[in-house]
């Protein structure tokens, strides 16, 4: 397995998870409906573990542009192969969200809410206002990226055994901060079940909020620069 393949893979999986959870939680008729936020949230942790356990070994599962980025800033990877990561990454959390709509696809169709199919798919915020909408994505992603900084330092457990608190990490800052905006904390997340909501022929679907899609794309990657510097600073 090629390490763009491993990051198209791992990125899969983890929307599988979470797009998956989401259809489980909201959609009519499923016998996970109304199971709560911390179904949602363990669901995605759950789908982060499984992806960066499977590619770690291959690619160092970054499965997150905001990740890769980051790691380039910081001297570690290669800004040359950060094209094909990053397209890796989108490509792979498209895939993953069609797996989703494909297994709830007959609760797509009995389901009305035209918000609730688009918030299986991709972040909507609680309360939209831009401004703080992407501040809100930058504490959450710099938090993220910090913590991961940490967690891969040599000192640190071994390869795949670090997706263990990988997961730990997004399953809090979920329940932490995940409220406001649905915490994307990675721009591929977002970006690419966004367009397969667009796309794919979904029964009273409505619109794909094109005009926030800017938000969970930008937010993460600033605040992963942040964190960057944070880091250097720290240590």
């Amino acid at each position: 397995m090629t390490p763009f393949i491993a990051e198209y893979l791992g990125t899969a999986i983890i929307l599988a998870f979470g797009n998956g959870v989401v259809a489980n939680v909201l959609l009519k008729g499923s016998k996970g409906n109304n199971g709560g936020w911390i179904v949602i949230t363990f669901g995605w942790a759950m789908g982060v573990f499984i992806g960066v356990y499977a590619t770690a070994a291959v690619s160092g599962a970054h499965l997150n542009p905001a990740v890769t980025i980051a790691l380039a800033v910081k001297g570690d990877f290669p800004w040359q192969t950060v094209p094909a990561y990053i397209l890796a990454q989108v490509c792979g959390a498209a895939t993953g969200a069609l797996i989703a709509w494909l297994a709830y696809k007959q609760h797509f169709d009995a389901h009305g809410e035209s918000a609730h199919k688009l918030a299986v798919f991709s972040t909507i915020p609680s309360i939209r206002h831009p401004l703080y909408n992407l501040l809100t994505e930058m504490v959450a992603t710099f938090i993220f990226i910090l913590g991961v900084l940490f967690i891969s330092k040599p000192t640190s457990t071994l390869g795949s055994l670090d997706a263990l608190p990988v997961a730990f990490l997004v399953l809090a800052i979920g329940l932490s901060y995940g409220g406001p905006t649905g915490y994307a904390i990675n721009p591929a997340r977002d970006l690419g079940p966004r367009i397969m909501h667009a796309i794919l022929p979904i029964q009273g679907k409505g619109s794909s909020d094109w005009s926030y899609a800017w938000v969970p794309i930008l937010g993460p990657v600033l605040g992963a620069l942040i964190a960057v510097a944070v880091f250097a600073i720290i240590t």
